[in-house]
C-alpha cells in the first residue's frame, strides 16, 4: 500500500497595532472625570499640607482659594489652580463622575466586612455605610485589557496604618474608584491605589501614598508628608493572530481545523482564547502590556513556524501603546 504523507506548515503572523484607550465593561461601567482627570489634588475648601509631600499632577482649589504648605510640599508636572476657570470645571466634573460612579448598579455586598485579606475581581463594591481595610486588599484584574473597580461606599473610607492595595493581572489604578459618601481617611503608611471621590474630606496622616486621585467635592484635603501620583492608564495593544495553512502531500486542513491560545507570562489564557484558527485579517486580542506566548493544540501531523513579532517558539512581548 502507498502511503501518502502530509506535512503542514503553519504560519502566524503577529501584528501589534496601537490603539487609543477603551474601556471594558465587565460589571462596572467607566468613570469619565473630564478636566478633573489632570489633578491629583482637588478640593472644595482648602488645602493644607504639611511636611515634604510629592504631588506629581495638578493641585486644584474651588470654590476656596486656599492652599498652604507649598513649599515644603513640591508639584511636580503640573501647576496650581485656585479657584480658576480649569478649577471650577474640574469641580463640576467631578460632580458628574461622583454621580456616575454612584448610580451604578451594586454587584457585591460588602457591608461590615474588612477588605484586608480580600482578593477581588472586576466589579461594583457597595457598602451602606462605612468601609474599613485593614491590612492587603488585592484586586486582580483577570487579564482584561482595563478592568474597572467601583467602590460605593455609603459614608466614610478609613484604612489602618501599613496597609495597602495590590494590583495584579492587568488591574491598574487609573480604573479604580472609591465613591465616599462622606469623608476618607488614610493610616500612616498606607500604600493606597485609585480614585477617591468624596463628597465632603480626604485626610492623608503621614507617609500615607496614593497612587490614583485625592478628591474633594466640598470639603478639605490634608497632607502629611505624603505621596500623590496622578494614575495613567497604559495604553493597551491590539494582537492580531493570523493562521496559514500550507497543505503538501494531498492534505486539506483549513485555519478552522486548528485550535489557537494565546496566553499570558502565568501561562493562563487570555480572554477569547483558546479559539479557533482564522486566516487573513484574523483574530483579534486587546492586551495590557507583558509577555504572551501563542501556541495551538499539538497535532503530530503538522508542523509548525512562526513569523511577525514573536519568537520561534511563539512568545513575543507587548509595550504599552504598541
Amino acid at each position: 500500500m502507498k502511503t501518502i504523507s502530509k506535512k503542514l506548515m503553519l504560519s502566524m503572523f503577529l501584528i501589534i497595532s496601537i490603539i487609543s484607550i477603551t474601556w471594558l465593561a465587565v460589571a462596572a461601567n467607566a468613570v469619565t472625570l473630564g478636566v478633573a482627570n489632570s489633578f491629583a489634588i482637588l478640593a472644595g475648601s482648602t488645602v493644607t499640607n504639611t511636611g515634604t509631600t510629592i504631588i506629581d499632577g495638578d493641585l486644584g482649589l474651588s470654590p476656596g482659594t486656599a492652599a498652604t504648605g507649598f513649599p515644603p510640599g513640591v508639584i511636580n508636572n503640573g501647576i496650581q489652580h485656585l479657584n480658576d476657570a480649569v478649577a471650577v470645571q474640574a469641580q463640576s466634573d467631578l460632580v458628574v463622575a461622583y454621580n456616575n460612579a454612584a448610580g451604578q448598579s451594586c454587584d457585591h455586598y460588602l457591608t461590615g466586612q474588612d477588605l484586608g485579606g480580600m482578593v477581588l475581581t472586576p466589579g461594583v463594591y457597595c457598602f451602606n455605610s462605612s468601609a474599613q481595610l485593614t491590612g492587603a486588599l488585592t484586586l486582580d484584574g483577570q487579564n482584561n485589557s482595563n478592568p474597572i473597580f467601583i467602590f460605593q461606599i455609603g459614608s466614610t473610607l478609613t484604612t489602618a496604618s501599613n496597609s495597602s492595595i495590590v494590583l495584579i493581572n492587568s488591574a491598574q489604578a487609573c480604573n479604580i474608584f472609591w465613591q465616599v459618601g462622606s469623608s476618607a481617611t488614610l493610616g500612616t503608611d498606607t500604600l493606597f491605589k485609585g480614585n477617591i471621590l468624596a463628597l465632603t474630606s480626604i485626610t492623608l496622616n503621614t507617609r500615607a501614598g496614593v497612587d490614583g486621585r485625592v478628591l474633594a467635592r466640598n470639603g478639605a484635603i490634608t497632607l502629611d508628608t505624603n505621596i500623590v501620583n496622578k494614575a495613567i492608564c497604559a495604553i493597551p495593544a491590539t494582537l492580531h493572530v493570523i493562521k496559514t495553512v500550507i497543505n503538501t502531500g494531498g492534505g486539506t486542513a483549513v485555519p478552522s481545523d486548528f485550535n489557537i491560545h494565546v496566553k499570558n507570562a502565568s501561562n493562563v489564557d487570555v480572554a477569547s482564547s483558546p479559539a479557533l484558527g482564522v486566516g487573513t485579517p484574523g483574530t483579534s486580542y486587546s492586551l495590557s502590556p507583558g509577555t504572551y506566548t501563542v501556541s495551538e493544540d499539538i497535532d503530530s501531523h503538522y508542523t509548525r513556524t512562526f513569523a511577525g513579532w514573536c519568537d520561534l517558539n511563539g512568545s513575543l512581548t507587548l509595550a504599552a501603546g504598541r
